[in-house]
């Protein structure tokens, strides 16, 4: 059995201002429809919860970027990053098949100013 990480943080502010600059644009561009329903569902803090899988998202690509042949093989809404019935979040990957992923576990965190995720991989 072999094991992977990925990590990432980010200021919740660079994703704030990404969505006000670019709008739509962005949105469509990094998150599935689902992950836009989830997160303009928090309202007021919405941006906390762009932000936190946009790091997800990053984090997932660094656990399982040693099985892509090319990192340009992967865009950002081949990952979805939901939660299930008890508020624990997941990945799904879409579009991407790696059949060696035996399991994959995902933790995000957020405050005020940062959003941060951690990805362990266990391969078969």
């Amino acid at each position: 059995m072999k094991i992977s990480c990925g990590t990432d943080i980010i200021e919740i502010k660079r994703i704030k201002e990404s969505i006000e600059d670019l709008g739509e644009k962005f949105l469509e561009r990094v998150y599935t429809e689902n992950e836009i329903q989830y997160c303009e569902s928090k309202h007021n803090q919405k941006y906390q919860h762009y932000a936190a899988r946009f790091a997800a998202k990053e984090a997932v690509f660094k656990a399982i970027s040693r099985k892509l042949k090319n990192k340009y093989d992967i865009s950002w809404k081949d990952m979805e990053v939901m939660n299930d019935e008890n508020g624990r979040p997941y990945a799904n990957l879409l579009n991407i098949k790696i059949p060696e992923i035996e399991g994959m576990d995902i933790s995000i965190s957020h405050c005020k100013e940062y959003a941060t995720a951690n990805v362990i991989v266990v391969w078969k």
